[in-house]
């Protein structure tokens, strides 16, 4: 039996969904059921809030996901927290909160983590591999740009 799961990674008001099948199979590929860009409504910040979240847990519903992973904050190395970085994590909070109310298996994950523990490369390699991608999706389209929320679901499928 599939599970249904979905990836988000949110950068400033944007929010990337990659939503997919996971197979029992672990050598086999994960079909990606679609790839959606959602991006915070203009306007007062806790209206926009509210329909992102009611967007959010509206799609997980009435698409039967049972299991999300987020990919966690990060700290810039060298530069100073800007406002872009305070706007994502608040936005990953409204996210985390529909995927929770939602689904019983939330997980937030951070590229550190999947680096250390994925394979053999770091995240950045295998989201530059094409071959990589060919290998581990099947189905629907997937954009390089998405590849990140898709790595989450591609990495964490046996952690379930």
């Amino acid at each position: 039996m599939t599970k249904h799961c979905a990836g988000f990674v949110v950068v400033g008001e944007v929010v990337t969904v990659v939503d997919a099948e996971i197979p029992n199979g672990s050598d086999e590929p994960v079909t990606i059921i679609a790839d959606h860009t959602w991006k915070l409504q203009t306007g007062e910040t806790a209206p926009a809030y509210a329909v992102l979240h009611q967007r959010c847990a509206n799609y997980l519903r009435e698409n039967g996901v049972g299991s999300v992973v987020v990919k966690a904050s990060a700290l810039p190395r060298k530069a100073a927290p800007k406002l872009g970085l305070l706007t994502s994590a608040e936005v990953r909070g409204v996210i985390i909160a529909a995927a929770a109310s939602v689904c019983d298996d939330v997980k937030v994950v951070s590229k550190a983590v999947i680096s250390r523990t994925y394979g053999e490369r770091k995240v950045d390699e295998y989201l530059e591999d094409d071959a990589f991608w060919e290998e581990q999706t099947q189905g629907g389209s997937l954009r390089k740009t998405s590849r990140q929320a898709a790595m989450l679901v591609v990495a964490t499928r046996n952690r379930r």
